[in-house]
């Protein structure tokens, strides 16, 4: 029995420099499918050709080289946050939110291998 439900989602979380150049590429090398540009918030978010797996390209100025965060869909961040603290999960400060999009809180499994958790507040 797990501690978290998540969904039938998965966000594979990439740093890149240019978002917009970046989910070209995508399409041109592999077919995927731009989904949306949220230039506001500095992400992208790719379909993949695989249900449920999208990519998402968060725009920063000197990215990690090899940084990939995978990012779990639930359906309640603050219940889900509050069960992995009580286990003893370390996170990396609070839950981000950006209002009638998304919330996502960062933690650390047991190797400090950063992950995400995310809930969609786009209604959709």
């Amino acid at each position: 029995m797990s501690l978290v439900s998540v969904n039938d989602t998965i966000t594979i979380a990439l740093s890149v420099t240019d978002r917009h150049a970046s989910a070209s590429w995508y399409e041109q090398m592999f077919g995927f499918e731009t989904l949306f540009h949220a230039d506001e918030a500095g992400w992208s978010e790719i379909q993949t050709n695989t249900k449920g797996v999208t990519l998402g390209l968060g725009e920063h100025t000197e990215p990690a080289p090899g940084n990939c965060v995978p990012v779990f869909g639930v359906s309640d961040l603050d219940s889900s946050r509050a069960v992995l603290e009580s286990a003893g999960v370390q996170f990396d400060g609070p839950t981000d939110v950006v209002e009638g999009m998304v919330k996502t809180a960062t933690l650390y499994d047991l190797d400090k291998n950063a992950l995400m958790i995310a809930q969609d507040l786009t209604g959709g």
